[in-house]
């Protein structure tokens, strides 16, 4: 059964996905998710990947795209299917600029599911879904 140090784990998936993008390192973000991961931002006006490509094809457009960005990732609320498999929410603050200077925001809540892999708990899908109207306008990746 599932303890504390799996929830713990599967938080911290949340939280390097959120610094791999500010520092600009897309693998980092892509270490988070699981190799058949779906990404779905259709919700804040961006699109949906599938798979391990696409998704990091998208983290680093993100990464060409941006000139400074922060993730703040909290209220995480994660339960648990079965030994292997979990799903949960949690919110996210996003803020920064684009290389033409174009301001970004987004207020959102991310509903994910989770999968145990041999390299641990990682991220198998996340919709991200507004809770405050987004300000992407001039964001390209």
């Amino acid at each position: 059964m599932p303890d504390a140090n799996d929830r713990a784990e599967i938080i911290q998936a949340t939280y390097l996905y959120a610094r791999g993008l500010d520092r600009f390192d897309p693998k980092e973000a892509l270490s988070a998710y699981t190799d058949d991961a779906v990404w779905d931002a259709t919700g804040v006006g961006l699109d949906r990947y599938e798979g391990r490509e696409q998704v990091l094809a998208f983290f680093e457009r993100d990464a060409g795209s941006m000139s400074e960005q922060f993730h703040i990732m909290t209220n995480h609320v994660v339960e648990f299917d079965d030994d292997d498999h979990a799903h949960g929410t949690n919110y996210v603050l996003a803020e920064g600029k684009t290389t033409t200077g174009a301001s970004i925001k987004a207020a959102a809540l991310n509903v994910d599911t989770y999968q145990r892999t041999a390299g641990g708990w990682k991220i198998a899908s996340r919709v991200i879904s507004p809770l405050t109207a987004p300000e992407m306008e001039g964001f390209e990746a």
